[in-house]
């Protein structure tokens, strides 16, 4: 059976809820990607080009600080890595995230939240991110998905 881990960023708690029901349908650990540097509500004001989240998805090699790293990451077979979208693609502190781990061998499995846009290229992104990877296209998790539907998806990673 593979060990599996949760890893998701959440800007308004949203995304953190789709993890804590994905990491119980996978049997999984939870971790959350935390900036080092929270993000405030004018941060995240997409209207704003100058807004923090504007200028750093504007800037595809900006790489925002996390807080605390993951120390075994080796146990892990399966990360599935969750975050809201933003401009149709993953934040850039995904990116981040990705870069800090040696994920060779491991498959990972996007999962984003979002109003309305799916995820993009967000696997391809990320296959580039972590070449020695398995990256999957993923899923759009709404609020709305049920535990059942959740276990069926995740049975075909675990």
């Amino acid at each position: 059976m593979s060990k599996v881990l949760v890893a998701y960023f959440s800007a308004s708690g949203v995304t953190a809820k789709a993890a804590q029901k994905l990491a119980k349908a996978a049997k999984g650990d939870l971790f959350e990607i935390k900036p080092e540097k929270p993000y405030t509500s004018a941060d995240l004001n997409w209207n704003d080009k100058n807004s923090r989240s504007s200028v750093e998805m504007n800037d595809r090699s900006c790489r925002p600080a996390i807080a605390s790293k993951l120390d075994n990451m080796a146990d892990y077979d399966v990360v599935f890595v969750g975050f809201p979208v933003w401009w149709y693609r993953e934040p850039s502190i995904i990116d981040t995230f990705i870069e800090s781990y040696d994920l060779g061998g491991k498959t990972v499995v996007p999962f984003a939240t979002s109003g309305g846009s799916g995820l993009g290229e967000t696997a391809k992104n990320l296959q580039a991110l972590a070449p020695a990877a398995k990256v999957v296209d993923g899923k759009k998790l709404s609020a709305m998905a049920t535990e059942a539907e959740i276990e069926n998806w995740v049975k075909t990673f675990c």
